[in-house]
């Protein structure tokens, strides 16, 4: 699922407000991590990562690719370090989901 311009802006926005959960060190992208990001984008749709100094191997950009890649979700973000990463819950009930601008035709 492709993500709209005015649907990026609304998560941008929603993005502002939540806090850095996942942060990619020295170690990289591994399973822990994946699954890390994984659960966390099933519970709360939408999560910010943050690519530290000590990794010498990605940008925030890259991360943020692979990360979306691993976890098939959508790249919302990315300035600086920092990223943000979409992906629409299925666990959660359809009225506590975020609800995203409908696409224009």
């Amino acid at each position: 699922m492709e993500l709209t311009s005015k649907q990026r802006a609304q998560l941008r926005g929603l993005a502002n407000t939540i806090d850095t959960i996942i942060q990619i060190g020295k170690d990289g992208i591994g399973e822990n991590l994946v699954k890390q990001a994984d659960d966390a984008l099933e519970a709360r749709e939408l999560i910010k990562g943050r690519v530290l100094d000590n990794n010498i191997e990605y940008d925030a950009r890259m991360a943020a690719e692979e990360l979306a890649k691993a976890t098939r979700s959508e790249v919302v973000q990315v300035i600086g370090t920092k990223f943000v990463l979409y992906r629409e819950s299925h666990s959660k009930p359809k009225e506590k989901r975020i609800q995203l601008v409908k696409r224009g035709r």
